[in-house]
Protein backbone atom coordinates (compact mmCIF):
# COMPACT_ATOMS: atom_id res chain seq x y z
CA UNK A 1 0.00 0.00 0.00
CA UNK A 2 1.50 3.23 -0.76
CA UNK A 3 0.52 5.74 2.06
CA UNK A 4 1.35 8.56 0.27
CA UNK A 5 -1.17 8.08 -2.46
CA UNK A 6 -3.11 11.09 -2.90
CA UNK A 7 -6.81 10.91 -2.42
CA UNK A 8 -9.40 13.21 -4.61
CA UNK A 9 -12.51 12.42 -2.89
CA UNK A 10 -14.26 15.88 -2.43
CA UNK A 11 -15.82 18.34 -4.45
CA UNK A 12 -14.58 20.91 -2.53
CA UNK A 13 -10.98 19.91 -3.56
CA UNK A 14 -9.41 20.58 -7.39
CA UNK A 15 -6.25 20.12 -6.63
CA UNK A 16 -3.42 18.06 -4.48
CA UNK A 17 -2.35 20.99 -2.38
CA UNK A 18 -2.53 21.58 1.37
CA UNK A 19 -5.08 24.16 1.33
CA UNK A 20 -7.69 23.27 -1.45
CA UNK A 21 -10.50 21.81 1.18
CA UNK A 22 -10.14 24.97 3.31
CA UNK A 23 -13.68 24.46 4.26
CA UNK A 24 -14.02 20.69 4.61
CA UNK A 25 -10.48 21.72 6.77
CA UNK A 26 -11.41 24.04 8.86
CA UNK A 27 -15.24 22.94 9.74
CA UNK A 28 -13.23 20.13 11.83
CA UNK A 29 -13.23 22.98 14.20
CA UNK A 30 -16.52 21.36 15.49
CA UNK A 31 -15.17 18.30 16.84
CA UNK A 32 -12.78 20.38 18.77
CA UNK A 33 -15.27 22.90 20.61
CA UNK A 34 -17.77 19.69 21.20
CA UNK A 35 -14.89 18.08 22.97
CA UNK A 36 -14.22 21.35 25.16
CA UNK A 37 -18.00 21.91 25.42
CA UNK A 38 -18.12 18.26 26.47
CA UNK A 39 -14.77 18.26 28.87
CA UNK A 40 -16.02 20.85 30.92
CA UNK A 41 -19.82 19.22 31.50
CA UNK A 42 -17.93 15.92 32.39
CA UNK A 43 -15.22 17.06 34.45
CA UNK A 44 -15.67 16.42 38.69
CA UNK A 45 -18.27 13.67 37.40
CA UNK A 46 -15.73 10.66 37.78
CA UNK A 47 -16.64 9.58 34.07
CA UNK A 48 -13.95 7.77 33.04
CA UNK A 49 -15.57 6.48 30.10
CA UNK A 50 -17.45 9.48 29.20
CA UNK A 51 -13.56 11.72 29.37
CA UNK A 52 -12.56 9.00 26.73
CA UNK A 53 -15.52 9.84 24.34
CA UNK A 54 -14.63 13.85 25.21
CA UNK A 55 -10.13 12.86 24.01
CA UNK A 56 -11.50 10.49 21.21
CA UNK A 57 -13.83 13.49 19.77
CA UNK A 58 -11.17 15.88 19.71
CA UNK A 59 -9.09 13.50 18.23
CA UNK A 60 -11.47 12.63 15.72
CA UNK A 61 -11.29 16.38 14.59
CA UNK A 62 -7.35 16.29 14.13
CA UNK A 63 -7.73 13.64 12.27
CA UNK A 64 -10.36 14.47 9.71
CA UNK A 65 -8.41 18.26 9.51
CA UNK A 66 -5.28 15.93 8.48
CA UNK A 67 -7.12 13.99 5.52
CA UNK A 68 -8.56 17.33 4.44
CA UNK A 69 -5.43 18.78 4.01
CA UNK A 70 -3.22 16.43 3.31
CA UNK A 71 -5.44 14.62 1.45
CA UNK A 72 -3.08 10.74 1.45
CA UNK A 73 -3.64 7.17 2.39
CA UNK A 74 -2.53 7.65 5.73
CA UNK A 75 -4.20 10.39 6.09
CA UNK A 76 -7.46 9.08 5.35
CA UNK A 77 -6.34 6.12 7.68
CA UNK A 78 -5.96 8.83 10.76
CA UNK A 79 -9.78 10.26 10.25
CA UNK A 80 -11.58 6.52 10.00
CA UNK A 81 -9.72 4.99 12.95
CA UNK A 82 -11.09 7.16 16.09
CA UNK A 83 -14.46 7.45 14.46
CA UNK A 84 -14.39 3.61 14.43
CA UNK A 85 -12.94 3.38 18.01
CA UNK A 86 -15.31 6.14 19.08
CA UNK A 87 -18.42 4.09 17.91
CA UNK A 88 -17.11 0.98 19.61
CA UNK A 89 -16.51 2.77 22.57
CA UNK A 90 -20.17 4.35 22.45
CA UNK A 91 -21.50 0.51 22.23
CA UNK A 92 -19.51 -0.54 24.71
CA UNK A 93 -20.71 2.29 27.50
CA UNK A 94 -24.38 1.89 26.53
CA UNK A 95 -24.31 -1.60 26.78
CA UNK A 96 -22.79 -1.25 30.06
CA UNK A 97 -24.64 1.73 31.93
CA UNK A 98 -27.61 1.82 29.51
CA UNK A 99 -28.88 -1.79 29.69
CA UNK A 100 -26.37 -2.56 32.97
CA UNK A 101 -25.29 -5.62 31.05
CA UNK A 102 -21.77 -7.76 33.22
CA UNK A 103 -18.55 -6.52 31.53
CA UNK A 104 -18.22 -9.78 29.56
CA UNK A 105 -21.59 -9.40 27.76
CA UNK A 106 -20.61 -5.35 27.30
CA UNK A 107 -17.79 -6.30 25.39
CA UNK A 108 -19.33 -9.42 23.37
CA UNK A 109 -22.41 -6.91 22.52
CA UNK A 110 -19.44 -4.21 21.28
CA UNK A 111 -17.66 -7.01 19.16
CA UNK A 112 -21.63 -8.02 17.64
CA UNK A 113 -20.86 -4.69 16.12
CA UNK A 114 -18.69 -6.09 13.13
CA UNK A 115 -20.57 -8.47 11.45
CA UNK A 116 -23.80 -6.51 12.05
CA UNK A 117 -22.09 -3.44 10.21
CA UNK A 118 -21.02 -5.93 7.64
CA UNK A 119 -24.73 -7.44 6.97
CA UNK A 120 -26.40 -3.73 7.55
CA UNK A 121 -23.25 -2.22 5.47
CA UNK A 122 -23.60 -4.51 2.51
CA UNK A 123 -27.46 -3.89 2.45
CA UNK A 124 -26.81 -0.17 2.44
CA UNK A 125 -24.37 -0.63 -0.56
CA UNK A 126 -26.79 -1.87 -2.31
CA UNK A 127 -28.71 1.36 -2.46
CA UNK A 128 -28.28 3.97 -4.35
CA UNK A 129 -28.52 6.92 -2.66
CA UNK A 130 -27.01 5.23 0.20
CA UNK A 131 -24.01 4.02 -1.24
CA UNK A 132 -21.63 6.93 -0.50
CA UNK A 133 -21.85 6.22 2.91
CA UNK A 134 -22.89 2.82 3.55
CA UNK A 135 -20.07 2.72 5.95
CA UNK A 136 -21.73 4.68 8.22
CA UNK A 137 -25.60 4.26 8.04
CA UNK A 138 -25.49 1.17 10.13
CA UNK A 139 -24.40 3.25 13.16
CA UNK A 140 -28.15 5.72 13.55
CA UNK A 141 -30.31 1.88 12.31
CA UNK A 142 -28.14 0.48 15.70
CA UNK A 143 -29.04 4.04 17.50
CA UNK A 144 -31.96 4.01 16.64
CA UNK A 145 -32.59 0.22 17.71
CA UNK A 146 -31.25 0.79 21.26
CA UNK A 147 -33.29 4.41 21.44
CA UNK A 148 -36.76 1.77 20.66
CA UNK A 149 -35.98 -1.02 22.88
CA UNK A 150 -34.92 2.17 25.84
CA UNK A 151 -38.50 3.29 25.70
CA UNK A 152 -39.65 2.07 29.10
CA UNK A 153 -36.45 1.31 30.89
CA UNK A 154 -35.00 4.80 30.10
CA UNK A 155 -36.95 6.95 28.45
CA UNK A 156 -35.11 10.25 28.85
CA UNK A 157 -31.92 8.05 27.67
CA UNK A 158 -34.12 6.67 24.79
CA UNK A 159 -35.27 10.17 23.84
CA UNK A 160 -31.93 11.43 23.96
CA UNK A 161 -30.54 8.64 21.64
CA UNK A 162 -33.61 9.49 18.93
CA UNK A 163 -31.85 12.90 18.76
CA UNK A 164 -29.16 11.63 18.21
CA UNK A 165 -30.65 9.42 15.17
CA UNK A 166 -31.99 12.84 13.69
CA UNK A 167 -28.65 14.86 13.57
CA UNK A 168 -26.38 11.82 12.29
CA UNK A 169 -28.94 11.09 9.80
CA UNK A 170 -28.95 14.48 8.52
CA UNK A 171 -25.08 15.12 8.51
CA UNK A 172 -25.06 11.82 6.49
CA UNK A 173 -27.55 12.98 3.67
CA UNK A 174 -24.92 16.30 3.70
CA UNK A 175 -21.85 13.43 3.48
CA UNK A 176 -23.64 11.91 0.54
CA UNK A 177 -24.98 14.83 -1.10
CA UNK A 178 -21.26 16.25 -1.68
CA UNK A 179 -20.56 14.85 -5.01
CA UNK A 180 -24.23 14.66 -6.65
CA UNK A 181 -24.38 18.52 -5.64
CA UNK A 182 -21.22 19.89 -6.95
CA UNK A 183 -22.03 21.44 -10.02
CA UNK A 184 -24.56 23.35 -8.01
CA UNK A 185 -22.55 23.79 -4.77
CA UNK A 186 -18.70 24.05 -6.09
CA UNK A 187 -17.52 24.25 -2.59
CA UNK A 188 -19.72 20.92 -1.61
CA UNK A 189 -21.48 20.12 1.54
CA UNK A 190 -19.12 17.89 3.16
CA UNK A 191 -18.61 20.54 5.93
CA UNK A 192 -21.50 20.11 7.21
CA UNK A 193 -21.12 16.39 7.98
CA UNK A 194 -18.64 17.78 9.78
CA UNK A 195 -20.19 21.14 11.83
CA UNK A 196 -23.53 18.39 12.13
CA UNK A 197 -21.29 15.58 12.82
CA UNK A 198 -19.39 17.04 15.87
CA UNK A 199 -22.76 18.25 17.03
CA UNK A 200 -24.36 15.10 17.31
CA UNK A 201 -20.96 13.25 18.94
CA UNK A 202 -21.27 15.96 21.46
CA UNK A 203 -24.90 15.73 22.41
CA UNK A 204 -24.70 11.83 22.18
CA UNK A 205 -21.78 12.51 25.20
CA UNK A 206 -24.36 14.42 27.01
CA UNK A 207 -26.53 11.83 26.68
CA UNK A 208 -24.64 9.58 28.30
CA UNK A 209 -23.77 12.19 30.82
CA UNK A 210 -27.56 12.84 31.66
CA UNK A 211 -28.10 9.12 32.25
CA UNK A 212 -25.07 8.69 34.35
CA UNK A 213 -25.93 11.21 36.57
CA UNK A 214 -30.09 10.63 37.03
CA UNK A 215 -28.58 7.24 38.01
CA UNK A 216 -26.57 8.51 40.99
CA UNK A 217 -29.49 10.88 42.12
CA UNK A 218 -31.85 8.22 41.50
CA UNK A 219 -29.90 6.01 43.87
CA UNK A 220 -29.46 8.57 47.06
Amino acid sequence: MDWTQAIDGYCERTDPSYWAEPLNAISNAAFLIAAAVMFLRLRGLGLPLGMAMVVILAVIGVGSYLFHTHATVWAATADVIPIAVFILLYIFAANLHFWRWPLWGALLGTLAFFPYAALTGSIFQSLPFFTISAGYWPVPLLIGAYAFLLRRRAPETARGLAIGVGMLSLSLVMRSLDEPLCDAIPVGTHLWWHVLNGLMLGWMIEVYRRHMVAGRQAAV
